[in-house]
C-alpha cells in the first residue's frame, strides 16, 4: 500500500514500479511528447538555420534526433523492462554507493536546468507585456511546483495540452507572418555561416542531454521495454524535430525580429493582436516553459528522494523552492555554459549504462560499492568531449563523448562483452 497523501499515487522511488502499476503508451508517450514541445526548441532551430541555412538545419536537427532515439530509446528500454528509475538504474552501473555521484549530479543538473526555465518565464513575460520578472518568477515556481507534487500523471496531462498548443499558436504564428516574411521562398535560406552540423546536433542532443540520460524515471512506468521504447520516440524524433523545425521554419520565412539571438522565437508574432491572443500567449509561455519545468523537477525529486530515503513530493516542495530562488538570483544568465556543459559530461554517462546493462552484463548486479571501470569510462568520455569542444569543435563533443564513453567501457569490460555475445 502507498504511504503517499490519499489520492495520490506511489511513485516508487525506492522500488521498481510493479506490473500492476504500469500505464498505457500512450499515456507515458504523453510524459515524453509534451516534454520538447518548447520556445526553446524555436529558438535553438532558428539560430541553426541563421547560421547553417535551411536544408542544413534540417540534416543537423535529423541526425541529432537519431542518435537521441537511439540514446533515450535504449535506456528506455531497459527501464521499461526493469521498472527501475534512474538511481536504481545506475547502481547496477556504477556500484551501490557510485550511483550516488551520478545520479546527485544529473538531479542537480536538471533542477538547474528548471530554475533556467522558471527564470526565463519571468524574463519572457517581462519582455512582451513588461510584467514584473521577479513576481512573475514566483507564480511560476508556486504553479510548477504544485503541478510537479501531483506526480508522473500530471505530468502526461501537461503533456497533453502543451504540445498541441504549441503546434497550435506555431501554426497561427506562420499565418500572421504576412508581409514580416515569405513561406515561399524558405527552404532557398542561406545561412550567414559560423556554425558546423556537428555542433547544431550538440545543440540538439544537449538540450535533452539530462532527462534523457534521465529518461528511466519517465518510462519505467511503460508496461515493457517495447512500449517504452515508443514512448520515447515519440519524443525523439517526432516531438522534438518538430519545434525545432518551426524555428527553422520561422527564421528561413524572415519573420524573426533577432534571428541570431533568439533564433526563431515566434512569441512576438503573437503579442500585440488583441486581448484574446495576448491572453493565448501568456497560457502559452506558463503551460509550455511549465512543461519543461515540471519534468525536470520531477526528474530532480525523485533521484534526490532515493539519495535522502526521502518522498518524491517532499523533495519536490524542497527543490521548487530552491529552484526558485536560484531563479531569483538570475540563473538563466548562465544558459550558454549550462548548455555546454550538458554537452560534455552527461552523454558519456548514459553510454556507459547502455553498454554495461544491455550488452555486458544484461543487468547482472555484482554488489560492487563502486564500479571503477564505469567511472574512468565516464571520465574518457567526458575528457574526449572536453578536447573536441577545444581543439575541434566543429565534430560535435556530445556526440564524441557518447561514442568514446561506450567504447572505453566496452574495452575495459572486454571479457563481460565477449561472454554476452557467446551466450
Amino acid at each position: 500500500m502507498s504511504n503517499n497523501p490519499s489520492g495520490l499515487e506511489n511513485e516508487f522511488e525506492h522500488s521498481p514500479v510493479p506490473l500492476s502499476h504500469r500505464h498505457g503508451t500512450r499515456s507515458v508517450a504523453a510524459v515524453w511528447f509534451g516534454f520538447p514541445m518548447i520556445i526553446t526548441n524555436a529558438v535553438f532551430g532558428g539560430i541553426m538555420a541563421w547560421h547553417l541555412g535551411f536544408w542544413q538545419a534540417i540534416v543537423a536537427i535529423t541526425l541529432g534526433n537519431l542518435v537521441l532515439f537511439g540514446y533515450v530509446g535504449a535506456l528506455s528500454y531497459i527501464a521499461g523492462r526493469s521498472g527501475l528509475n534512474f538511481a536504481l538504474q545506475a547502481k547496477k552501473t556504477f556500484g551501490s554507493r557510485g550511483y550516488a555521484v551520478a545520479s546527485c549530479f544529473l538531479s542537480t543538473i536538471v533542477i538547474g536546468w528548471y530554475a533556467f526555465q522558471t527564470g526565463l518565464t519571468g524574463a519572457t513575460l517581462n519582455g512582451a507585456f513588461g510584467w514584473d520578472t521577479q513576481w512573475v518568477i514566483v507564480l511560476a515556481t508556486l504553479l510548477y511546483t504544485l503541478v510537479t507534487f501531483f506526480g508522473v500523471r500530471a505530468l502526461s496531462i501537461v503533456g497533453m495540452i502543451a504540445a498541441p498548443l504549441f503546434v497550435g499558436l506555431a501554426a497561427l504564428s506562420l499565418f500572421l507572418i504576412g508581409d514580416k516574411g515569405s513561406l515561399a521562398h524558405l527552404t532557398t535560406f542561406q545561412g550567414q555561416g559560423g556554425m558546423s552540423i556537428g555542433i547544431a546536433m550538440t545543440m540538439v542532443i544537449a538540450g535533452f542531454a539530462d532527462s534523457g540520460t534521465m529518461t528511466a524515471d519517465f518510462t519505467r512506468w511503460s508496461k515493457d521495454g517495447r512500449s517504452a521504447v515508443w514512448a520515447a520516440f515519440s519524443a525523439f524524433p517526432l516531438a522534438n524535430l518538430i519545434s525545432l523545425v518551426f524555428g527553422v521554419v520561422i527564421v528561413s520565412a524572415g519573420a524573426a525580429l533577432h534571428p541570431a539571438e533568439s533564433g526563431g522565437d515566434f512569441l512576438p508574432l503573437l503579442v500585440g493582436h488583441g486581448p484574446l491572443r495576448n491572453a493565448l500567449a501568456v497560457l502559452f509561455v506558463f503551460v509550455n516553459l511549465g512543461s519543461v519545468c515540471t519534468h525536470c523537477l520531477y526528474n530532480g525529486a525523485v533521484g534526490y528522494s532515493h539519495l535522502f530515503g526521502s518522498r518524491m513530493r517532499v523533495m519536490t516542495v524542497v527543490l521548487g523552492g530552491v529552484g526558485g530562488l536560484l531563479a531569483l538570483a538570475g540563473i538563466w544568465n548562465l544558459f550558454l555554459t549550462w548548455l555546454s556543459l550538458l554537452g560534455l559530461l552527461v552523454p558519456p554517462i548514459g553510454a556507459v549504462m547502455i553498454v554495461d546493462q544491455l550488452f555486458s552484463r544484461r543487468e547482472q548486479d555484482t554488489g560492487e560499492r563502486y564500479r571503477a571501470s564505469a567511472f574512468i569510462a565516464w571520465a574518457i568520455g567526458s575528457l574526449a568531449a572536453v578536447m573536441v569542444h577545444l581543439w575541434v569543435p566543429s565534430l560535435g563533443e556530445a556526440l564524441v563523448g557518447l561514442l568514446v564513453g561506450g567504447i572505453a567501457y566496452a574495452g575495459l569490460n572486454r571479457e563481460a562483452v565477449r561472454a554476452w555475445r557467446l551466450a
